[in-house]
């Protein structure tokens, strides 16, 4: 599966896979993999993505289109 969301987000974000995957202490080759699908991302990594953008996780996996939490 596709995460096109992680990638929109952080093309409109300026930023770089590699700059992204510093912030989250990964290798970009990882986080590369996680923008395709070719692996799946860790329940821990959506929320950090998620922390992160300050959005919800059922956005970041097309749940919803809501990107806001509910609080």
């Amino acid at each position: 599966m596709k995460f096109q969301r992680i990638q929109d987000l952080r093309t409109d974000a300026d930023m770089s896979q590699k700059q992204l995957s510093e912030i989250l202490h990964i290798s970009q080759r990882s986080y590369s993999h996680y923008e395709t699908g070719s692996r799946n991302i860790p329940i821990e990594m959506l929320i950090r993505l998620a922390n992160y953008y300050d959005i919800s996780v059922d956005y970041l996996v097309g749940r919803t289109d809501k990107k806001e939490m509910n609080k």
